[in-house]
């Protein structure tokens, strides 16, 4: 796996196993959503400074990121009802 993808796919695993979304690890991080969304689809080159932010933010080690996936290891699931909650409808009278 190269290492953009692996990357990607160590960010998006570890935020999705602390069921942060995109929005909330922008929020703590500084960093942009849209960014972080590119990131996860390896669309974007992140420096280290921006690696260190987001390992911070998610509380973990930046060497988690390059940590191989195991040959069975599962595409990570999206987070319920993906980026915005769902509001109450409003009843019409």
């Amino acid at each position: 796996m190269k290492t953009r993808a692996l990357v990607a796919w160590n960010v998006r695993r570890i935020r999705l196993k602390r069921g942060v979304s995109q929005e909330k690890l922008a929020y703590e991080t500084g960093i942009d959503r849209s960014y972080i969304a590119s990131l996860e689809r390896q669309s974007k080159n992140p420096t280290i400074d921006l690696l260190e932010r987001i390992a911070e933010g998610l509380g973990v080690d930046l060497s988690e990121f390059f940590v191989e996936p195991s040959k069975r290891a599962e595409t990570p699931k999206p987070l319920p009802k993906g980026r915005k909650l769902a509001r109450p409808r409003r009843r019409r009278n």
